[in-house]
């Protein structure tokens, strides 16, 4: 059976630092960023794209939706 990879794209100017979709995501992907963006707010990253499995929590929670997921079978 194939397993499932997937990829976070953050709009990292849209991203308003609220840590929903870090504590939404349960294969702890996703973590603040130390930069800023020019609102001043930390974004969200893919810290440990490896884990990622594509469910898409994270887009889901997001108020905002400055998160795309991509799904692909590996």
């Amino acid at each position: 059976m194939a397993k499932n990879k997937g990829a976070v794209v953050v709009n990292i100017e849209r991203c308003k630092g609220c840590h929903l979709c870090e504590e939404a995501c349960p294969s702890d992907v996703l973590e603040m960023n130390q930069q800023t963006n020019a609102m001043g707010y930390h974004y969200a990253y893919m810290a440990n794209a490896e884990m990622c499995t594509g469910c898409a929590s994270c887009a889901y929670v997001c108020p905002d939706a400055c998160i795309t997921v991509y799904r692909v079978k590996s």
